[in-house]
């Protein structure tokens, strides 16, 4: 049900892998697209729609039930993906924003955490309303040991001790500009491999992919 990028780091077997079956909640069958590496992913290459497209048919051809993304900047291509197979889609953690801020007082913010927040960019978030934007805060990791990695080619076995640390550190900087933060999105697909410390650390909800998998899963089988 997943697309992945190519030589993507994360281990197929570590808890909170939106590559493995128990974080989302049935068996993963993997297609990778051609050319789609992290930088291109982010920066938001339209190149890459067909490429997306294809491995998102190849996947319902190999009976995928369900598909998603193993990187939340895939959200633009959610909607060729979605009109082109007859599944649910969910490219990206951030198809939850907008309902996130439903479910939180009108004064209480949501903290975006991102891979890269100079791509993290409004066109993005899928808010409207001025102020549901205003509600968002959004932190990026880019510059870090984690987010280098990521950009290498072949891209190193994923340090997870790192990542802990880098959006650890990036969630304590933007609770000390913003108090009101009530919630937690990962943007990154890798994330969640952290979630569970970053939960123990912040006290707060988090949300990520895998998350919004098994509510896909749910819904279908």
């Amino acid at each position: 049900m997943d697309i992945g990028q190519p030589h993507h780091s994360v281990d197929l077997e570590a808890s909170g892998s939106i590559l493995n079956p128990a974080s989302v909640g049935c068996p993963v069958i993997l297609e990778t697209v051609p050319g789609a590496w992290s930088e291109r992913v982010v920066r938001g290459d339209p190149e890459l729609a067909t490429a997306y497209v294809t491995a998102a048919q190849r996947l319902v051809e190999r009976g995928a039930i369900a598909v998603s993304s193993d990187c939340g900047f895939t959200i633009r291509h959610q909607a060729a993906v979605a009109a082109s197979i007859d599944v649910p889609v969910a490219m990206s953690s951030l198809l939850l924003l907008p309902t996130l801020l439903r479910q939180l007082p009108l004064r209480a913010k949501i903290a975006v955490l991102t891979f890269d927040s100079t791509s993290c960019t409004d066109d993005l978030l899928g808010l409207d309303d001025p102020d549901d934007r205003a509600r968002v805060v959004i932190g990026g990791i880019e510059g870090s040991k984690y987010w280098h990695d990521e950009l290498k080619y072949p891209t190193p076995p994923t340090d997870v001790a790192a990542m802990e640390a880098d959006v650890g550190e990036c969630i304590t900087h933007l609770r000390a500009r913003h108090p009101d933060i009530s919630a937690i999105l990962f943007e990154c697909a890798g994330f969640p491999l952290v979630a569970s410390a970053i939960r123990y650390l912040t006290k707060l909800p988090v949300y990520d992919i895998t998350g919004l998998c098994r509510l896909m899963i749910a819904s279908v089988a």
